[in-house]
């Protein structure tokens, strides 16, 4: 009897763009080897094929960076078109000198060459119209839009 099974390779869906606005950096402190930072985050905008809204003037982003290594760890809040409030709870890494090519999605450079800028997001929301996001795994591609602004490509893992 043949081998049934089909072959799986993972796959990502784009389902919208973050683009957070971002207060000035505070500094922390210092430890050993480390420096801690949190930035603001003061409104911005969601907009994709699978949710569009806008991000709360909430929350901000805490950081680690150690060695070359920026650990992210980020938590504000979205709101969707249809007034649904959706909690993300963001975590990640940024660091330059990584081996990454320029990467687009279609037309739209979503990464630089040489910079590792990745997310991994979890959302909560008692919204049924939303419940979607919290029942998803996503993968978000992240880099500076322009000076204040982060914009964070949310793709659904299949």
């Amino acid at each position: 009897m043949p081998d049934a099974r089909i072959p799986f390779t993972p796959a990502l869906t784009f389902a919208f763009e973050i683009r957070a606005s971002l207060a000035p950096t505070l500094h922390v402190g210092h430890g050993d080897g480390e420096k801690t930072e949190f930035t603001p985050i003061t409104g911005g905008t969601v907009d994709g094929p699978l949710l569009r809204g806008l991000v709360l003037p909430s929350g901000g982003d805490w950081s680690n960076t150690r060695g070359r290594v920026c650990e992210l760890d980020a938590r504000y809040l979205l709101q969707a078109e249809d007034g649904a409030v959706i909690d993300i709870i963001n975590r990640g890494y940024y660091h330059e000198g990584a081996e990454t090519p320029d990467q687009y999605d279609d037309d739209l450079q979503v990464t630089h060459a040489g910079v590792y800028y990745r997310t991994s997001p979890v959302f909560r929301t008692d919204a049924p119209a939303h419940r979607w996001l919290a029942e998803t795994v996503f993968v978000g591609l992240a880099r500076e839009a322009e000076d204040g602004i982060v914009a964070i490509r949310m793709y659904a893992l299949a």
